[in-house]
């Protein structure tokens, strides 16, 4: 891939994090410094947000720079992942996939796949899990829950391992379903409003976490690999395994605490302990990296959405 079909793709999943016009200052935020802190040789990341932003280019000229079909099938499952991050699609962000599907010349049946695999990791009904017998008979304090907050951290830590790009998209899901486990255990019936609100309030942006995902995969050339090309990038993708295998944790942590407490945290004690315990995970991540690229190699992609629904 060259380093300007690595321009095109980022752009327009940069346009699709931007597609609803409605986007929280502290996710435009979060944005704005996942472009500043991905420096690379060929691409600037933050130039292109700026172009994004001020409207410099447009989704047609992006894609006229994709000419093989799997490039541009590839943008295309990014623009909806990103899209789909922070759940169901607006219409502003249906229109903008409708447009964008038109300029990259998409045939309407594998796009077709790729809204539904998205859709269904974005809208999964939270209520659908039912809590392990050990867990849901054990007290709150239980080593049962701190162990099920690591292995969503060691799952989430091996999907960014993963060439796929529905693995990425994956692990917004997971953190969600695992917040919503650690909540039940504790009593408390969640709704995926009050689980977003969580992880804004500790700063977790959702579109951010994904457009990173994908960034970094993208600059390090892991995503559209397959088979041994896997193993061959894991060290490209080390970055991204540590950060989503430590926000993971941090999050599963930080909402054992918040429930188990009642509730009463204030927003700026959650950021403040979120930033804690991701510094925490973060020396944690070498303990388990065996444990992240064994899972990696043992996770079949084409069943993430009963994974999920298992976890």
């Amino acid at each position: 891939m060259t380093p300007t079909e690595q321009e095109s793709i980022l752009t327009l999943a940069l346009m699709a994090a931007f597609a609803d016009g409605a986007k929280h200052d502290n996710e435009r935020a979060e944005l704005k410094r996942l472009a500043e802190r991905l420096p690379h040789a060929d691409v600037q990341p933050s130039a292109l947000y700026q172009r994004v932003l001020l409207k410099q280019v447009t989704s047609g000229q992006a894609a006229a720079a994709l000419q093989s079909p799997e490039l541009r099938q590839l943008a295309y499952e990014m623009a909806v992942c990103v899209c789909d991050a922070d759940g169901a699609q607006s219409d502003a962000e249906k229109a903008f996939l409708a447009g964008l599907r038109r300029e990259l010349k998409l045939e309407e049946k594998s796009a077709a796949a790729v809204d539904s695999a998205a859709e269904a990791l974005a809208i999964e009904p939270l209520a659908d899990i039912s809590m392990p017998a050990a867990l849901a008979q054990s007290s709150p304090m239980d080593a049962q829950v701190e162990k099920m907050v690591l292995n969503y951290a060691i799952l989430n830590g091996a999907l960014e391992l993963l060439p796929e790009s529905l693995a990425t998209m994956a692990i917004v899901p997971l953190q969600m379903k695992m917040v919503y486990r650690v909540g039940k255990s504790y009593g408390h019936e969640l709704g995926r409003g009050h689980i977003k609100e969580l992880l804004a309030a500790a700063g977790v942006g959702l579109t951010s976490q994904v457009l990173e995902g994908y960034a970094r995969k993208l600059l390090g050339g892991l995503l559209g690999k397959v088979g041994g090309g896997m193993l061959k990038s894991v060290g490209k993708q080390a970055t991204s395994s540590v950060m989503s295998f430590a926000t993971t944790w941090a999050l599963g942590k930080l909402a054992k605490q918040y429930y188990a407490g009642g509730r009463r945290l204030s927003a700026i004690e959650l950021r403040s302990m979120f930033g804690s315990l991701t510094e925490q995970a973060r020396s944690l991540h070498s303990r388990y990296a065996g444990d992240i690229q064994q899972k990696a190699g043992s996770v079949n992609v084409s069943q993430l959405l009963p994974l999920i629904r298992g976890q």
